[in-house]
C-alpha cells in the first residue's frame, strides 16, 4: 500500500501545476544526496531538508534513488574535479586546512575528492535540473496527463477491481 500512495503522490504532484516549483526542488535536493556518498553531514542535512522543508518528498525520493544508482559512473568526472579544488588551487589550500581544523567539518569528508567533486557539481548543476524538472512538469501537466487517461494501461489499471479498492479506502482515511 505504501507504494501504491508513494506513485500516487508523485503523479499527483506533477498534475498539479500549482506546486511544480516544490516537485523540482524535491527533486533537486534529491539528485544532490544521490549524487555524493551519502555517509557525509551535508548528506544527513540534505535529507533532513528533503523531509522537513516544503518540498516534494517523492520526487526528492526518487531522484535520490535514481542519482544514486548512476553517480558511480561520475565518480571520475567528481574525482578530477574535486582533486582539481583540493590539490591544483593552490589559493584553495589554506581554505580547505582552515575548514577542516574546524570541530565539525572533518564530518563533512571534503578532503575526499570525490565527495567535494560531486557536490560542487551538484551545486553548479541544481539550477538546470532544477529549470528541466519545473519544464517537464509544466508540458507533463498539460499534454501528456489527457494522453496517459486514454492509455489502454491506464484504463485497465483504473477500471480494476483492485484500484477501486484503494480508491475507497484511501477516501476513507484509512
Amino acid at each position: 500500500m505504501i507504494g501504491i500512495n508513494f506513485i500516487r503522490h508523485l503523479f499527483q504532484a506533477f498534475r498539479d501545476h500549482e506546486n511544480s516549483g516544490q516537485v523540482a526542488h524535491g527533486v533537486c535536493i534529491g539528485y544532490l544526496i544521490g549524487l555524493m556518498p551519502f555517509m557525509t553531514l551535508q548528506g544527513h542535512v540534505l535529507f533532513l531538508v528533503l523531509f522537513f522543508a516544503r518540498i516534494n518528498i517523492a520526487g526528492g525520493t526518487v531522484a535520490m534513488v535514481v542519482a544514486g544508482m548512476f553517480a558511480y559512473l561520475l565518480d571520475p568526472v567528481f574525482h578530477k574535479l574535486g582533486y582539481l579544488l583540493l590539490v591544483d588551487v593552490a589559493p584553495l589550500q589554506g581554505i580547505w586546512e582552515s575548514i577542516y581544523n574546524m570541530p565539525i567539518a572533518p564530518l563533512s569528508k571534503f578532503n575526499n575528492t570525490v565527495v567535494l567533486g560531486s557536490m560542487v557539481f551538484g551545486i553548479v548543476t541544481y539550477y538546470p535540473v532544477y529549470w528541466a524538472v519545473n519544464k517537464f512538469i509544466s508540458t507533463y501537466s498539460k499534454k501528456a496527463q489527457e494522453r496517459i487517461k486514454k492509455m489502454k494501461i491506464a484504463k485497465m489499471i483504473t477500471g480494476s477491481r483492485v484500484y477501486r479498492w484503494y480508491e475507497k479506502i484511501s477516501s476513507v482515511g484509512v
